[in-house]
């Protein structure tokens, strides 16, 4: 991957997207696929896209409190991404994590129930949106601390070098997040230690409701790698064939060399910052979001480029759709029908003396087996 000395070239829109395509349809990661792999890809970002807008009717319901930050607009960063993932490979994210999760494998019924705060949820309804985890899917959140998560898939791929596996971890980040101290000394340390992790901006032109040439010095973001030897490159992240090429070659250099690679994928949201977000169209027009629908739009992108393949006509596209929405709506039931957690786990998952029955340590505070708060206090002289 070389290291572009020129700004990145504009996401072409759907009347270029064709031709665009069709240099990362022959590269082999995308030729060797076989129709119903191709399938499901699309299939994958249209339950992402179903999911999203289920989940916003969830909260305008009121059966979801707190934040929500959704994900339409992107589909094509998490499963071009997540679907390269191998046996040793991880994923750790931010706060907007719903695709990513949906991408690794996680099941529907079980990200509604979090985010009703259900026990049947992944994280048993403590999590709630913004934390999904998955050990078994080798999924690690779901952070809500900007660039939290950055230096937390640096560790994660340090323990699969230390293992001596062949794998690496894909740590997504925004482009607000760039700025943080922590994201820099995770890409200083990960260039010295020659740490497998793959750092994927997601750039969807906004801090919140900062632009990115209001927040971020420069216009390529993935360029600060430079500055610590790493490898980057800029990908259209509205292509799903480009972001698995591009994408797979960052793969295969952590795996067989374990360096770290930084990718920015320019994309673009729909909605707001989170559904809290009453100014979604006030730092941004309307025209602005409806023209990125109209003319960027990943899963129409990837539908234009299937029915150019003969594997997919409006039938199959419209049958996909309506299993889809069965889907959402058995997962909405299945969240609406779930129990709370019970009082007995009101205190469990938060300190591991009281989960594994061990001794109170020194100077924490814990909780015995009645569900009291017991403080230990350290009383000195």
């Amino acid at each position: 991957m070389s290291t572009p000395t020129t700004p990145a070239p504009a996401i072409p829109p759907h009347s270029e997207a064709a031709e665009h395509d069709v240099r990362y349809a022959k590269n082999p990661v995308n030729s060797d696929l076989a129709a119903e792999k191709k399938l499901k890809l699309y299939t994958d970002m249209v339950r992402i896209r179903g999911f999203e807008d289920r989940s916003l009717r969830m909260y305008q319901q009121g059966k979801i409190g707190g934040f929500l930050h959704l994900y339409n607009g992107q589909e094509a960063v998490a499963v071009g991404t997540c679907s390269l993932l191998g046996e040793h490979d991880h994923v750790i994210t931010a706060y907007r994590d719903h695709g990513h999760a949906l991408a690794v494998g996680m099941g529907m019924g079980e990200l509604m129930a979090e985010m009703q705060g259900k026990f049947t949820g992944c994280s048993k309804g403590k999590g709630g949106s913004m934390h999904f985890f998955s050990p078994e899917k080798h999924f690690w959140g779901g952070h809500g601390i900007v660039a939290g998560q950055t230096p937390l898939g640096l560790g994660i791929a340090y323990a699969i070098k230390y293992k001596g596996l062949k794998g690496c971890c894909l740590c997504f980040l925004g482009d607000g997040a760039i700025n943080q101290g922590a994201f820099h000394e995770s890409l200083n340390l990960a260039a010295l230690w020659d740490v497998p992790v793959i750092y994927v901006i997601e750039n969807n032109g906004y801090s919140m409701g900062t632009s990115q040439k209001r927040s971020s010095a420069g216009e390529i973001l993935a360029q600060r790698a430079a500055g610590y030897g790493i490898e980057w490159a800029v990908i259209n992240g509205n292509s799903l064939y480009e972001v698995r090429a591009r994408t797979w070659e960052a793969m295969q250099r952590a795996r067989e060399r374990s360096k770290p690679t930084l990718l920015e994928m320019r994309t673009y949201r729909y909605r707001g910052h989170s559904v809290a977000d009453a100014n979604a169209e006030k730092y941004r027009t309307k025209a602005e979001i409806e023209s990125y629908k109209r003319d960027f739009d990943p899963i129409t992108l990837f539908k234009s480029v299937l029915l150019r393949e003969g594997l997919l006509d409006d039938a199959k596209a419209a049958a996909i759709a309506d299993t889809v929405k069965h889907e959402v709506e058995a997962a909405v039931k299945f969240a609406d029908e779930s129990p709370v957690a019970p009082e007995a786990e009101l205190f469990t998952d938060v300190y591991a003396t009281v989960d594994e029955n061990a001794a109170a340590q020194h100077g924490t505070h814990f909780f015995n087996k009645d569900a009291h708060f017991v403080a230990n206090k350290r009383i000195e002289g």
